[in-house]
Formats: structure tokens, C-alpha cells, sequence
């Protein structure tokens, strides 16, 4: 097979072992739906870059797409004045549905689309199989095939190149800091220790719920604005109110002798340490590492966002997100030599975070794209998978942002969801009256 696998994407091979591990992608866009002119654009697409019939060799980490003929089927759905809704519901569905060949065949369609008409504007959805992408292929994809359907779409552009390469340049170009970054290895141990693990205390499901939740412009004004004030990023800043948010959920942590801080996951993306731009190659080149608090009552926003700042910026600076690619390594070894029940049970113990985030600035990567299709909002979700019950999926467009919000109901109650997502949009208004 031409490809292979990059050490994260091997590790999500892992997690779509154990339960379907995708992603879903939806963008808004102006006008009335045209359906037979968006499946044209869609099926255009898809033949000119070869993004079809994938074929996965899970043993050897490696994988192929066989390109040639494509059938798009396209459903359709009415919003009738309820648009969040009826999407919130179809990226849960798209999210809980597995991808994977049928009995007999050896290769499946990664990518399956739909959409949502509403009025004087239209959703345009795709969900993946997340192995074969990040989420800023993804919107080089989309932003793609909204250009196709417009008409702006420039002759002879070049596709994209299906086969990066894996992580083994990104090591030998950084060998100082992944050999410094041993040093720190006891350090990230130590401080998992540390952590509080999450519970599933209603069950064993790995079934993905999902809601979302918006930073109006004047909110997500304040927030940008308060976290220059501070000197942190908006994402220091969302890191900083999931954390509050949950630890709220949990104050009887504060009474374990040893666990009782909060871990949140980043996920951060390495393509431009790697490959050129998004328009250039089609993958996948992220890492992660977690930032964690006590959190004890009465901590200010500004002390967290500093104290997540402070972690976010040791790991970057010293690129310790190498250091997690070698524990993912490590645990692949490992996983062989378990049980599937200890493969249920290991992120919980050994990586023990409440929550991920993993944010894009969508409206500079929809500009940086060909043609002139415009765009309205754009909304995402991410599978939890074994790693963490709750997962942020940010899209900044315009003055605005969405946030996708899954999480295993099996962790939480959906009151308990309602409670952290209300939390954060309260800290993030109290900004705004600031």
C-alpha cells in the first residue's frame, strides 16, 4: 500500500477498534440549495483528488486510496426554522455510525455528505473517518467543493498529495528537544499522578452525545479582547473555562489525598513543522498534551488562564507534544500484550483527562482556499473516543465562534452537560460586561 500511517493516526487506529472514531464538519453557506448542482460538485471533487475508496491494512499501518468512479448520494434535510437542531442531530448520528467496507469488499468511501436547506442559506455536511484527516483538510475540502459549486473554482488546479509522510522527519528535525525532552518524561508521569481520573458511572457505552454552543460576535469580541489584556490566547482562554466549568462538577476531588487536579487535553496540529500547506497535502499531523489545575474554590479566570498559559507554552517551547507522540508509541506496544477490557480502561488510568480541545480558526483557512464561495458559520464534531469523555471542537468564522460539544453519556448526565456548557458562556458574557 503507498501509505503509511503517522504515529497519532496509529494510535486513532487503536481507538476505531473500540468504538467508530469520526468527525463531522458542517459550514453555512449563502442561497438556496441547488441539491443535484452540490452532489455534481461534491462527486467533481472527490474524482479529481482521488479521495475514494480507501483500503486500510490496520496490522501494518498502512493505507491506500483506490480513486476511480464516484457515487455521491446526497440526503437532504428541512430545517423548518429549527437548523441547530435538526444538525446537532444528524452530526450525533453521523458520529456513532462506523465507516468501514461492507461484507466482501476491501476498500469503503472515507467521507459521507449531507445537507440541511434553511431558508436563504444551506449546511453543507461531511463526515469522516478521522484516521485519514485533521480538521484543516478538512476545511481546505469543503471550502473546495463550496468553490465547484459556485463556479469559482480554478481550472488545473493541482490535487492535493494523499501519501505524507509520517512523523521520522519531524524527530530527526527536532533530535535536540525530543532528546532534552527525555528529562521531562518523569516530570509528565508525575504529574498525571496527579489527576483526578474520570468516571463512568452510567455504563459502559462508548456512544457519542452531542450539542454546540456560540460565542456571539460581542462575546467572542470580549473574549479576544481580555485575552490579549492578559497575555494568553483564546484558547488558553477556552483551556481556562472548561477547567472551571468541570471542576465544579467534582468538588469532592478536593478531599482524595493524592488526585485532585483537573487534566484538560490539547490538541495541537504539527503540519507546518512537516508538509506545506493544507491546498498541498491531505492528512493528518497532530499531537497533544494536557494542562491540569486544582482549581480550588474562588480561583479567578485570570489565574487559570495564566496558569494554563504557563503549561501551554512550556510544552510548546520545549516541543514536549514529541514526548507524547513517543508515550502513543509506547502504548501501541503495550496495547498488543491487553485484554479488550484493559483496552477500555487504559486512557482512563494512564491519561486521566476530563476534557479535550481542539480549535480552528476557520475563517483564515476558508480565505486562504481558491474561488470566492463565502461562508456564514461552521459548526464541528469530534468522537470522545477511549481518551476523553468531553471533547470542544472551536470554529471561528467571522466575528463569531461555534463549539461543538461531545461527550459519553456514560460520564455525564446531560444535565451536567448543560450545566458546563452554561458555565463557560456565563464566564465568557461576564467578559463582556467587563
Amino acid at each position: 500500500m503507498k501509505g503509511r500511517f503517522n504515529l497519532f493516526q496509529s494510535a486513532m487506529l487503536r481507538w476505531r477498534g473500540l468504538y467508530p472514531y469520526n468527525a463531522v464538519h458542517v459550514a453555512e453557506l449563502p442561497g438556496t440549495l441547488d441539491a443535484e448542482r452540490l452532489e455534481a460538485a461534491i462527486a467533481a471533487h472527490l474524482a479529481a483528488t482521488g479521495i475514494t475508496r480507501l483500503a486500510l491494512d490496520t496490522k501494518r499501518r498502512r493505507y491506500e486510496y483506490a480513486g476511480g468512479a464516484v457515487r455521491v448520494t446526497l440526503p437532504v434535510h428541512d430545517a423548518n426554522g429549527e437548523a441547530m437542531s435538526v444538525l446537532e442531530r444528524e452530526m450525533e448520528r453521523h458520529l456513532n455510525t462506523p465507516f468501514g467496507p461492507a461484507p466482501g469488499e476491501s476498500a469503503y468511501e472515507p467521507l459521507r455528505f449531507f445537507a440541511v436547506r434553511n431558508g436563504g442559506s444551506f449546511h453543507v455536511g461531511v463526515a469522516y473517518d478521522h484516521v485519514i484527516a485533521g480538521g484543516d483538510s478538512i476545511v481546505a475540502l469543503l471550502q473546495d467543493i463550496a468553490a465547484r459549486y459556485d463556479g469559482t473554482y480554478p481550472d488545473n488546479e493541482p490535487a492535493p498529495d494523499l501519501y505524507p509522510r509520517p512523523y521520522g522527519r519531524l524527530f530527526r528535525r527536532n533530535l535536540l528537544a525530543f532528546y532534552l525532552g527525555f528529562h521531562f518524561l518523569p516530570w509528565m508521569l508525575l504529574r498525571s499522578r496527579r489527576l483526578v481520573r474520570p468516571r463512568y458511572p452510567h455504563g459502559e457505552s462508548r456512544y457519542n452525545a452531542f450539542t454546540s454552543i456560540e460565542f456571539t460576535p460581542g462575546i467572542h469580541a470580549a473574549v479576544r479582547r481580555t485575552a490579549k489584556q492578559w497575555g494568553v490566547t483564546v484558547n488558553d482562554m477556552l483551556l481556562a473555562m472548561l477547567l472551571d466549568a468541570i471542576a465544579a462538577q467534582i468538588p469532592d476531588r478536593l478531599a482524595a489525598p493524592r488526585r485532585r487536579e483537573v487534566g484538560i487535553a490539547c490538541v495541537i496540529n504539527l503540519r507546518g513543522e512537516l508538509e506545506p500547506g493544507t491546498r498541498e497535502v491531505f492528512g493528518q499531523f497532530l499531537s497533544s498534551f494536557f494542562v491540569s489545575h486544582l482549581v480550588p474554590p474562588g480561583t479567578s479566570l485570570e489565574t487559570l488562564a495564566h496558569a494554563v498559559h504557563e503549561q501551554t507554552q512550556r510544552m510548546r517551547r520545549r516541543k514536549l507534544y514529541l514526548q507524547t507522540l513517543c508515550l502513543l508509541s509506547g502504548v501501541g506496544v503495550a496495547w498488543r500484550f491487553m485484554t479488550p477490557e484493559q483496552h477500555k480502561q487504559m486512557y482512563a488510568k494512564a491519561y486521566p483527562v476530563w476534557g479535550g480541545v481542539s480549535a480552528l480558526n476557520v475563517e483564515a483557512m476558508w480565505k486562504a482556499g481558491v474561488g470566492e464561495a463565502p461562508i456564514l458559520h461552521y459548526l464541528r464534531a469530534i468522537s470522545t473516543g477511549p481518551f476523553s469523555p468531553l471533547v470542544l471542537a472551536p470554529a471561528s468564522v467571522g466575528d463569531g465562534m461555534h463549539i461543538g460539544v461531545s461527550w459519553r453519556p456514560s460520564a455525564f448526565t446531560r444535565a451536567e452537560i448543560d450545566r458546563i456548557t452554561a458555565a463557560m458562556q456565563s464566564c465568557a458574557r461576564k467578559l463582556g460586561s467587563c
